[in-house]
């Protein structure tokens, strides 16, 4: 929420909305409650599966949405999407905005439990936006087009968002650093996020005789089944090909520093937000031709796009470009206009408000939108 959506929801308090937050317990609340926010702890994990406690979950939102009444809800990722659509029903929410950011990882695997999964996903989905009062955002066509075809979404229930925004003051281009040309990888640790195949090429090229710095910023998140092991990350912190750095907060400073971002995902993405803060920091991309990945460059002219699992092709890729800094620099000049055109923190928030606006109305028809008395819960 702090990193993604905490500047709508300080827009929409001070376009008149009262805002309430939910979300599971953790450091980040205290950033939430400084900003003068209310803030109502879940019980809500991102990824557990055990029955009792998922029930236990939906009872909690249930109850909160009896005590608040909101006028409006913004759901945020699957679980919320779910548990909250379908508790916005129960207790009667007029409006309900959905935030779709990437289907998820069980739409992207294959398999039979997988497939299970799926099934059972998509007709939880038909339950809880399966009514009037609805916008469903979406940062990419292809989940767009997949939910509207999987749990028969009408079409003019959604609209696509690019992103959660960037901040273009903190996120600037500078010129590219000299000497040593550095290649960055900054996500989460997971597997899915293609972090594997940016070490394997990295080690090719280097056994190739290229000269780079090939960096590694992120963690692994324990909470899921595709993150790394720490040992193998000890393990790469010993490789001389490899700079783990671990997660970061000044990746603006980052990517500074760097000539090159890459983020080999197949992962499912909605749309990364390092891809856009690499834009606005204008730096060229090696990305996958995968949803929202291929979505957030303009290719060929931000940015290479290789299939996804394809060392070859995204060695190939980097190497080509660390290659040619004019092309680089091209690129990266066409990447801070595509973030001034698409990714600005501003027009981002705007499109939320008038999501929420626009729901509202259809919501209330008769009485049209008084911000002042509306009560909107992320």
């Amino acid at each position: 929420f702090v990193s993604h959506r905490l500047p709508v929801a300080l827009a929409a308090r001070d376009t008149g909305f009262d805002v309430h937050i939910a979300t599971a317990a953790g450091a980040a609340v205290e950033v939430i409650r400084s900003h003068g926010l209310v803030h109502h702890p879940l019980r809500l994990s991102r990824h557990g599966v055990n029955p009792v406690r998922e029930v236990a979950a939906f009872a909690e939102i249930v109850r909160l949405m009896r005590r608040l009444q909101p006028d409006l809800v913004h759901l945020v990722t699957v679980k919320p999407v779910l548990y909250g659509g379908l508790a916005a029903r129960l207790t009667g929410v007029p409006a309900v905005v959905a935030a779709i950011s990437g289907l998820g990882q069980v739409f992207a695997e294959s398999g039979a439990l997988a497939a299970t999964m799926r099934r059972m996903i998509t007709v939880a989905y038909r339950l809880a936006l399966n009514r009037k009062g609805l916008k469903v955002i979406f940062q990419n066509s292809s989940d767009q087009d997949a939910l509207v075809r999987l749990a028969a979404l009408p079409r003019e229930k959604t609209i696509i968002i690019k992103g959660s925004g960037v901040n273009l003051r903190t996120y600037h281009p500078t010129p590219e650093p000299e000497g040593t040309p550095v290649v960055i990888f900054a996500s989460r640790l997971l597997k899915s996020k293609g972090i594997r195949e940016f070490v394997d090429a990295a080690r090719r090229l280097r056994d190739d005789g290229l000269e780079a710095r090939f960096l590694i910023a992120g963690d692994p998140d324990p909470e899921s089944g595709s993150s790394l092991g720490f040992d193998e990350i000890e393990r790469w912190r010993r490789d001389p090909a490899l700079e783990v750095i671990g997660q970061r907060h000044d990746m603006a400073d980052l990517f500074a520093a760097s000539n090159l971002v890459v983020l080999p995902s197949y992962y499912g993405e909605g749309l990364p937000k390092v891809l856009a803060e690499a834009a606005a920091c204008g730096r060229p991309v090696v990305t996958t031709d995968w949803p929202g990945c291929r979505d957030a460059i303009d290719p060929g002219r931000t940015g290479l796009l290789v299939p996804p699992r394809d060392v070859t092709a995204l060695g190939s890729a980097i190497r080509k470009l660390l290659d040619d800094p004019v092309q680089r620099r091209s690129m990266g000049n066409a990447a801070r206009a595509l973030a001034e055109r698409d990714y600005a923190l501003e027009r981002i928030v705007a499109q939320h408000l008038e999501v929420y606006e626009s729901v509202l109305r259809e919501a209330w028809p008769e009485r049209g939108v008084s911000r002042a008395s509306t009560r909107v819960a992320h």
